[in-house]
């Protein structure tokens, strides 16, 4: 289990295939903010709601030289059908062997009706311009989280 990531630490590397051919790299976002979204699944309620939110918000984070990339282990291809029927602006990063997940220590262990099974946290990453993770939010509530990611990202040099 990789250390849980705080404020300071630097933030690690990514590279994984995105919705629409590209690559999203942790490298190549240098100099700019970087809102790395993690999410359960692709068209789920909760996370529809907060794709939804970001892209509602898409003008705010490029006028903050921001770059939001949305992660979970849903494919490509589903990222593409989930990008085009909810017409969402940001990335969507495919990880579907689960490195990115687990170098941010978000691939956990939860429970619904009892049962117990591996799965995606809700939670979302600021990196600085530095590549060091500026804020961090677990068990992220859907409901005014985009908000505080662009208040916090305004505070941040």
């Amino acid at each position: 289990m990789p250390k849980e990531l705080k404020p300071g630490d630097p933030a690690p590397s990514f590279d994984m295939p995105t919705a629409g051919g590209e690559r999203a790299k942790l490298s190549a976002y240098k100099g700019k903010h970087v809102v790395l979204y993690f999410y359960p699944k692709d068209d789920t309620p909760g996370c529809t709601l907060e794709a939804l939110n970001f892209t509602e918000k898409a003008k705010q984070f490029a006028n903050l030289g921001a770059i939001v990339v949305g992660v979970s282990r849903d494919s490509c291809a589903k990222h593409e059908k989930f990008a085009q029927k909810h017409e969402l602006s940001h990335i969507l990063g495919s990880d579907e062997d689960g490195e990115v997940c687990a170098a941010y220590g978000v691939w956990v262990e939860k429970s619904m009706y009892g049962r117990k099974y591996m799965g995606v946290e809700r939670a979302t990453f600021l990196i600085d311009p530095k590549g060091r993770v500026a804020a961090v939010w677990r068990k992220v509530k859907v409901s005014g989280h985009v908000d505080d990611v662009l208040k916090t990202i305004r505070s941040t040099p």
